[in-house]
């Protein structure tokens, strides 16, 4: 039976783990990736996966091998994870004899929501400046890219409406 992959990505602040586990919630035989928690397995001598190469390559690593598993059990997997174009098109590759399809989900706001949604979190994991970096880099990478989903005007309580979105549409599919 053919599972499906759902690569939820985006900045920091746009509703990654909002929309994660209410996707994971709605599908029957589901699993959910953090990809932050996988980054963070090993503990002593991690860098940040954005400043250090080995980190990056090991989360990105972890992440395969979890899915390969999850995949072998006839799971459906939602990822939650900051996850650029080049990442998601290596995964695409690393699974291409496996019997899945990869939705490629990109949610994106504006710069003034991000920082709002932002400061809404606990002081502990505010991203800051982070947050807007992110989105940068992701506006510099989605020139003509069909995978964004604009969550800008939907608030927490419009979770469902994203969920129904990502769920009825085939444009999210990269493979």
């Amino acid at each position: 039976m053919q599972r499906t992959i759902y690569i939820i990505s985006g900045p920091a602040g746009v509703g990654k783990s909002t929309t994660s586990k209410r996707l994971v919630e709605r599908l029957d035989r589901s699993s959910y990736i953090s990809g932050d928690d996988v980054s963070h397995i090993p503990v002593n001598g991690r860098g940040k996966p954005w400043l250090c190469k080995e980190t990056h390559d090991l989360t990105w690593k972890n992440i395969l091998s979890l899915i390969k598993n999850l995949i072998s059990y006839n799971y459906d997997i939602v990822i939650d994870y900051v996850t650029f174009p080049s990442e998601a098109r290596w995964l695409v590759k690393e699974l291409k004899y496996s019997d899945v399809r990869i939705h490629y989900i990109i949610l994106m706001v504006d710069k003034e929501t991000i920082i709002h949604r932002d400061s809404l979190r606990a002081p502990s994991v505010q991203m800051g400046e982070r947050s807007v970096v992110l989105l940068n880099e992701f506006n510099d990478e989605l020139n003509d890219f069909n995978n964004v989903l604009d969550t800008q005007e939907f608030t927490a309580d419009q979770v469902d409406l994203v969920v129904n979105e990502i769920l009825n549409s085939n444009r999210f599919l990269i493979n």
